[in-house]
């Protein structure tokens, strides 16, 4: 960019959902017992993965991975915007947004990719049970989390240099929780289809092929589970899925409110699903996962018990 682009964009002003002092305390409380919600709820994820020897297995390597992505994607935004929520300052730096909209863009399309690998352990475990030892070994697990994540940087790369070739004047005020694509895009006075073209163009690989692999793999699972001839069974195989299914539900629902539409009619109503998806998303995946599983149950369990006994006797 140029010298005048850079003066024009040296800030923006972060205004958040509300200007009113009574509505953003509000929001303050709601977003900050969200926060620490989440990052508790991810954390002990993590901590009762880490620590269970009867976890460290592929599905749970998986949601340990889920887990820090959502911590990290949390983190990225909410702490900003609290502090927004309480200062009289809300400006936010070009390089700053820039910043929080390449963290946000790849853990996005890191969380997609991530859901996509645990939806291919189920079909492995379901559908070639015999065979999943060796199909789901350590170093394919390794491989396809280091596949998320290379895709994931190249995406969140691609389209934070492209934003950085956009011109933004006249009002620069975001009334939104982070530097957002869509909004930023709004704001901008300079000509933008390339960075639309890029949206479409890697938004069909990153998301639709991601999420087109889990309906194919899941209509499989469902065929392989209504061949189990007992009950229990068939109830024993799917409570395996339920919880991937409705975390994969509330990921690409409160995804599509916000993106599967067109960029000129996205405004400030759009911004309850974004809180949707970059907020009570990450909030609820740990209680999803662990609501009804044993093994999880018994994982925290010896972990609060662990801590107890060592404070005990500390």
């Amino acid at each position: 960019m140029d010298g005048d682009n850079q003066t024009e964009t040296s800030e923006f002003l972060l205004v958040g959902l509300s200007e009113d002092p009574e509505q953003q305390r509000i929001l303050f409380w709601m977003f900050l017992s969200m926060y620490l919600v989440t990052v508790v709820g991810n954390v002990l994820i993590i901590l009762a993965i880490g620590s269970d020897s009867h976890l460290h297995t592929p599905m749970y390597f998986f949601l340990a991975n889920l887990s820090f992505t959502d911590l990290f994607f949390v983190t990225n935004t909410i702490p900003k915007m609290l502090v927004n929520l309480q200062s009289q300052d809300k400006a936010i730096s070009y390089a700053g947004c820039l910043t929080q909209l390449y963290f946000l863009v790849s853990l996005v399309a890191l969380d997609n990719f991530i859901l996509a690998a645990m939806a291919y352990d189920r079909y492995v475990a379901i559908c070639r049970p015999l065979h999943y030892t060796t199909a789901m070994n350590p170093s394919l697990c390794v491989l396809l989390l280091a596949l998320c994540w290379v895709f994931s940087v190249i995406y969140g790369l691609v389209h934070t240099l492209l934003m950085t070739r956009v011109t933004f004047c006249g009002s620069q005020k975001i009334h939104y929780i982070f530097c957002e694509m869509y909004v930023l895009l709004r704001l901008a006075c300079s000509n933008t289809q390339i960075n639309h073209v890029m949206l479409i163009a890697t938004g069909c690989f990153v998301f639709l092929t991601p999420f087109g692999f889990m309906i194919v793999s899941y209509v499989r699972i469902v065929r392989a589970i209504l061949r189990i001839p007992s009950v229990t069974g068939k109830y024993k195989a799917f409570s395996t899925c339920a919880s991937h299914l409705a975390v994969v539900s509330l990921f690409y629902g409160t995804l599509g409110m916000v993106y599967l539409q067109p960029l000129h009619t996205y405004s400030m109503k759009d911004s309850v699903a974004t809180v949707m998806y970059a907020v009570v998303t990450p909030m609820m995946n740990p209680f999803i996962y662990s609501l009804r599983n044993k093994d999880m149950h018994g994982a925290l369990r010896k972990l609060f018990l662990g801590k107890a006994f060592q404070i005990l006797t500390g």
